[in-house]
């Protein structure tokens, strides 16, 4: 009898799914607000009144002897997006201590495939920009989840559960790998002795977590330290939101595997609204406000290759690069597509990944920092990518709607009222 061979995207445990149908319910809210703070910064910034907000972006206010005299804009990227990182630090560890990264082998696809989706829109985007402005290869290789759930509600598409746990799953990665390409390429110049000095607060903040500690009298001080030092350190201070998100427990308790009751999950369900409704959209409305100038600006921002390259990598690339790893890593590994799923359904979500907006605008202003023309050129870059890319996702997964919707109701049916669906309790065969 020839064995079963493995599958690749199913819908797995029960646990599994509905934690992610929590995150991305969550993740969608913060969505909708990011939208709407990017569109009324582009529009207040091709309006007669551009200057109120170009103004308001670049006020400053701080203290000059703590280098914190920054811009609202600054503030905002270097501040507010310390507290979505993390965030991001908290799923990461929850990912990789009850979630589908725990498992090598369920990790390796979308570990791969997040790489590829990143791999391709940098080679992309350097090919188009060789000689030229390559210090912003690494624009395009960012996925913004929270755009592409809003993407999702918008358009109203059952999406089955395996293809929104991969796209979860993927965007996780995305963020390490992104967090790690800041951290790495995007320092400038570093200050070795506030580095090492950091490493203090955060000490005493793992200290603190790992004893259950969630006082945040304590806890919030040592953040806010942690994130001056690492500020001042030259490495951007969004990566202290990530270290200090690692530190947090996600387990109830030695020897347990209840992550409901755990720290991580506690400061999630407190802190992603303000993440989510504050922060986010903040930034984007700081970030998205460019002046076009009309069509003959919009056209002198796409004859730049820096444009160019952006588009062609958020675009092609994540479609490409995602959809082509994802098979080749079924191919080598003799593993077959669930029976219910088709190659268009992950040609769709890698359109979703895409849509890469907040980290996008973020590394965009790391690589081109004073080079005013060109960050302009980067935010028409990001937004048109993002949009060609939400639109096309658009029209493949609608037209996979039907089959969607069928999935979704076969997955929500519960005969003997146990309170899971019973899907998740058939043995497979």
């Amino acid at each position: 009898m020839r064995a079963a061979r493995r599958t690749v995207l199913t819908r797995g445990s029960w646990p599994e799914a509905r934690r992610v149908s929590a995150v991305l319910r969550r993740e969608t809210v913060g969505g909708v607000l990011l939208i709407v703070a990017a569109i009324v910064a582009l529009v207040w910034a091709n309006t007669p009144w551009a200057d109120a907000y170009v103004a308001l972006r670049d006020y400053r206010i701080g203290p000059e002897s703590l280098h914190l005299n920054l811009t609202l804009s600054q503030w905002a990227a270097d501040g507010l997006l310390a507290i979505f990182f993390f965030v991001v630090g908290l799923e990461l560890k929850r990912e990789f201590v009850a979630g589908d990264l725990r498992d090598p082998r369920r990790a390796a696809l979308p570990v791969v495939a997040a790489v590829g989706g990143m791999a391709l829109p940098a080679l992309i985007y350097f090919a188009i920009n060789r000689g030229g402005a390559v210090d912003g290869w690494a624009i395009p290789t960012a996925t913004d989840i929270a755009f592409a759930l809003a993407v999702l509600a918008v358009i109203n598409t059952h999406l089955p559960t395996a293809l929104r746990t991969f796209l979860l799953t993927l965007a996780v990665v995305d963020d390490l790998l992104a967090v790690t390409v800041i951290a790495v390429f995007y320092t400038s110049e570093l200050h070795l002795p506030y580095l090492a000095l950091a490493l203090i607060p955060i000490a005493l903040f793992a200290v603190a977590v790992q004893r259950r500690i969630s006082s945040p009298f304590l806890l919030v001080p040592l953040a806010l330290v942690t994130w001056w030092l690492v500020h001042s350190s030259g490495v951007h201070a969004t990566v202290a939101g990530v270290l200090l998100g690692f530190t947090v427990p996600v387990l109830a308790g030695r020897g347990e595997t209840d992550t409901e009751h755990g720290l991580a999950e506690r400061f999630e369900h407190t802190i992603r609204p303000l993440s989510a409704g504050v922060a986010v959209p903040v930034f984007a409305f700081f970030a998205a406000g460019v002046t076009i100038g009309g069509l003959s600006g919009f056209t002198d921002s796409l004859a730049d290759r820096v444009t160019l390259g952006i588009i062609a990598g958020l675009v092609v690339g994540k479609l490409v690069g995602i959809t082509a790893t994802t098979y080749l890593t079924a191919k080598l590994t003799r593993a077959e597509l669930d029976a219910d799923l088709a190659w268009v359904d992950v040609a769709g979500v890698a359109l979703l990944g895409g849509i890469g907006f907040t980290v996008s605008l973020l590394v965009g202003e790391l690589a081109f920092a004073g080079d005013h023309t060109r960050a302009d050129h980067v935010r028409i870059g990001v937004l048109c990518g993002t949009l060609a890319a939400a639109l096309l996702a658009t029209i493949v997964l609608r037209a996979r709607n039907r089959v969607y919707r069928r999935l979704d109701e076969a997955e929500h049916v519960d005969a003997d009222g146990d309170g899971i669906p019973d899907v998740y309790q058939q043995t497979p065969p």
